[in-house]
C-alpha cells in the first residue's frame, strides 16, 4: 500500500481530525517515523527530529517542497496536534531554542511498526494499535468535549439547552434569564436562535397563531418573547457588534408580523453602556433598551409616555 495512503488511513482510524489527516500532516508523520515509499513499516524509527529535518525529508523522499518559513504551519496543523493525541512527545527544551525536538513516543512507535501493510491499518490485526486506541481518547473526542465544556447551559420554557461560547448567545442567555424574569414575567420563549444551531427554539406553530407570516427571507429577531396574560409579543434584539433596532428593522418586523393582534415591544439588548452608547445613534424611537450589565433598569425611548412625577 502506498505509504501517504497508509499513514492516511492509520491518522483515520486513531480518529484525528479531518484537518489532521492533510497530506502536510500524513508526510509529517511518515518523517517523524524515517518512513521513505520503500522503507517497511517495522523499520520505522522514533529518533529526536526538528522541524526542518522533517521538511527537508519530505522534500528528499516525497518530493514535495515546503518553505522554511511553513514551520509554524506544521508546529499548528501537525507537531501540536500530534502531542495532544499522544503519538509524539518533545524533549522538554524552550520552544526557541535551536535543540527542540520531537519524536513518535514509544507507544505509538509499536503501533506503526506492527501494521500489515498488505492489509492496511483497518484490516489487520494490529494489537499495538488496538491497545493504542484503548488507552488513549482520540482527538477528535478531546477537541468535542473541550467545545462541550465551554458551552452556556440555559433554561428555556423549562427545559435545558446549551448555547453555543460567543459574546452573542452570552447576552441572549442574559435576556431569558435577567431580562425576561423581570420585565416579561411569566413570558414563554417562541423563537431563540443559537449562532450555529440557528432555530433553537422556534415554535411555529404558535408563532403563525399570533399572525406570524415567516418566509424563509425573513430575519427573525434574535428573542421572540409571548406573555400571555397581557397579550404582549416582545421582540428583541442582542446586539454586540450589529444589528440594533433601527427604523429599518422596526419595517420588516412589522411586515411580518403585520395581521397579529398582539402588543408589540421592541427592546434591544447591549452588554454594556458603552456598546449601548456606539449603537445610540441608530435606535428607533418608540422602542426599548436593555443592558445586561445594569438588569434592572430600562431606557425608553418613547417621548412623554412615561412622563410624570414618581
Amino acid at each position: 500500500m502506498d505509504k501517504l495512503e497508509l499513514a492516511k488511513q492509520l491518522l483515520e482510524q486513531i480518529k484525528m481530525p479531518a484537518k489532521q489527516q492533510s497530506t502536510l500532516c500524513c508526510l509529517a508523520l511518515l518523517a517523524l517515523a524515517k518512513l521513505k515509499k520503500d522503507t517497511p513499516c517495522n523499520q520505522a524509527t522514533n529518533d529526536w527530529i526538528r522541524i526542518h529535518d522533517v521538511i527537508v525529508f519530505i522534500t528528499e523522499n516525497y518530493g514535495v517542497n515546503y518553505a522554511e518559513n511553513s514551520r509554524e504551519t506544521f508546529r499548528k496543523q501537525a507537531m501540536h496536534p500530534f502531542r495532544t493525541a499522544a503519538l509524539i512527545e518533545d524533549n522538554g527544551k524552550a520552544t526557541n531554542s535551536p535543540n527542540y525536538r520531537y519524536r513518535i513516543t514509544g507507544e505509538f512507535l509499536k503501533a506503526i511498526q506492527d501494521i500489515n501493510e498488505s492489509e492496511g491499518c483497518a484490516g489487520s490485526e494490529n494489537a499495538s494499535l488496538s491497545q493504542f486506541i484503548a488507552r488513549h481518547e482520540s482527538l477528535t473526542d478531546l477537541y468535542a468535549s473541550k467545545k462541550k465544556m465551554l458551552k452556556m447551559p440555559v433554561r428555556i420554557n423549562n427545559h435545558d439547552f446549551t448555547f453555543s461560547p460567543g459574546k452573542h448567545n452570552k447576552l441572549q442567555k442574559a435576556i431569558i434569564e435577567e431580562f425576561a424574569p423581570r420585565f416579561a414575567p411569566g413570558s414563554e420563549c417562541l423563537y431563540v436562535g443559537d449562532t450555529i444551531q440557528k432555530d433553537m427554539v422556534k415554535n411555529t406553530e404558535k408563532l403563525s397563531r399570533l399572525g406570524f407570516e415567516i418566509t424563509l427571507h425573513d430575519k427573525m429577531p434574535d428573542v421572540v418573547l409571548y406573555r400571555e396574560d397581557k397579550h404582549w409579543i416582545y421582540f428583541v434584539e442582542s446586539v454586540t457588534s450589529v444589528g440594533p433596532l433601527d427604523s429599518k428593522r422596526i419595517i420588516e418586523i412589522e411586515h411580518m408580523t403585520a395581521n397579529t393582534t398582539a402588543g408589540k415591544i421592541y427592546v434591544t439588548a447591549f452588554p454594556d453602556f458603552a456598546t449601548y452608547k456606539k449603537f445610540s445613534e441608530q435606535l428607533a424611537w418608540e422602542t426599548e433598551v436593555w443592558i445586561a450589565d445594569m438588569p434592572d433598569h430600562m431606557i425608553h425611548l418613547n417621548g412623554d409616555k412615561f412622563m410624570g412625577p414618581r
